[in-house]
């Protein structure tokens, strides 16, 4: 597979003035190193192959956003080598190039002549830019008069539309109503389909997980690692955290030294979580584990995990039921199950016991994101009493490359053959 980017022991630095004098002194060699030296990128070097799908993720300042913007030309490098085989698309800045004075019309044609594009291959493009946008016919008036919805819609479907071979994207999915998002990620998907390379920049880990290849790590200007997803996925939550094996191990925290928003991102634990019962039971911890045995918040469809949960008694109890649910993020109940329903355990415990629970399946969930709960609860007579419960209180995200109807895979086993 040939190579369609690469990019050589890249390094960016800026130059930071404490005040606009200084940086005119120093242009005049009238005052030397009045500035300090901010690296963006420190000697990165990857490469992308014609046809993949390659995401990049890392904190806020840690360098992807001049990564994309050194390989569009849009910065030069400080130092190193970047080659690019293809025709570019970049949705980095929305109508960054956009002239507010002029129609609609007018800026497809001035964005296209940037790009690169004639005047007659803008007028084979038109009609598909205006019905990708669909915003009637304020393409006519300036785009001074738009709403940022419209401005956006104009912006992307310029973008989308021109032909490229390789499509460079920061963060632009998320533009305008939910609609019109569905409408930009069925682009992105026929992108995918059709062989195009993807360079795909994002926060947002559910798209990650399910749109890439191969994801590339960046931690301040460092390269930290490529791989998988899920494994990236990982490591970017433990780098959120300060919790990255690579990181000075006298600087990082314990579980009990986390903030509650830490806690959230490294081991998905709801900050907010509903919490009530009776307090005959306390559920004392809760994680996930993967097919390795491993803790994480990222589980890769169709693989095995376990979700694993420890319950304290104060109070001597006839049959407690242990049971675990799943939610999507609007809070609809995909599934669930608990020890009375699998006749798993139907015994009495004792004040002072505590016992480890763990439910084993396989991930057929679709791609995205889920909250669990934990419940214990149980019979006292025909009394149904809540012991101790959790709402929603660990996130994991599942990572799929294929996504069936609905909220469930049925993992069906297809024959087609022709009757002769």
């Amino acid at each position: 597979m040939s190579v369609a980017i690469k990019v050589e022991n890249l390094h960016k630095v800026y130059k930071l003035y404490a005040k606009p004098s200084d940086r005119l002194r120093d242009a005049f060699g009238l005052a030397k190193n009045r500035y300090t030296e901010h690296h963006a990128l420190n000697g990165v070097d990857l490469e992308i192959k014609k046809g993949e799908t390659v995401g990049i993720i890392g904190t806020n300042g840690s360098g992807k956003s001049t990564l994309l913007k050194i390989i569009t030309g849009v910065l030069s490098p400080t130092s190193g080598d970047v080659s690019v085989e293809g025709r570019i698309s970049a949705l980095l800045e929305l109508g960054a190039g956009f002239n507010m004075e002029y129609t609609g019309i007018e800026n497809v044609y001035l964005n296209g002549t940037m790009i690169g594009f004639s005047k007659e291959e803008i007028d084979a493009k038109l009609q598909d830019i205006l019905d990708f946008a669909d915003i009637g016919d304020y393409v006519y008036q300036p785009v001074k008069t738009y709403s940022s919805g419209m401005f956006v819609r104009l912006a992307f479907a310029v973008a989308i539309n021109i032909d490229p071979e390789i499509l460079i994207v920061d963060e632009a999915l998320s533009v305008g109503d939910v609609f019109f998002q569905a409408k930009c990620y069925h682009k992105f998907e026929e992108f995918k389909a059709m062989g195009k390379t993807i360079v795909f920049v994002s926060h947002d880990l559910s798209s990650i997980s399910k749109y890439c290849d191969r994801v590339i790590l960046l931690n301040k200007g460092d390269k930290l690692g490529e791989g998988s997803p899920k494994e990236m996925i990982d490591a970017y939550k433990r780098v959120l955290v300060g919790q990255y094996e690579t990181e000075d191990p006298s600087n990082a925290k314990t579980i009990d030294e986390l903030s509650s928003d830490e806690k959230s991102l490294l081991y998905g634990i709801n900050p907010e979580t509903l919490e009530y019962g009776t307090g005959a039971a306390k559920i004392e911890s809760y994680y996930v584990e993967d097919e390795r045995g491993v803790k994480t918040t990222a589980i890769i469809k169709g693989t095995s995990f376990t979700v694993k949960f420890r319950v304290s008694f104060s109070e001597d109890l006839s049959a407690p039921i242990f049971a675990v649910s799943y939610k999507n993020p609007i809070g609809v109940e995909i599934t669930g199950t608990n020890t009375m329903f699998e006749k798993a355990f139907l015994e009495p415990v004792k004040a002072g016991e505590t016992y480890d629970i763990a439910f084993t399946q396989q991930m057929d969930l679709q791609g995205g994101e889920y909250l669990i709960s934990f419940g214990v609860t149980g019979y006292e007579g025909d009394k149904f009493e809540v012991y101790h419960r959790l709402y929603d209180v660990l996130n994991i995200t599942v990572i799929s490359d294929k996504n069936t109807v609905g909220y469930y895979d049925t993992n069906s086993k297809i024959t087609v053959n022709k009757v002769l």
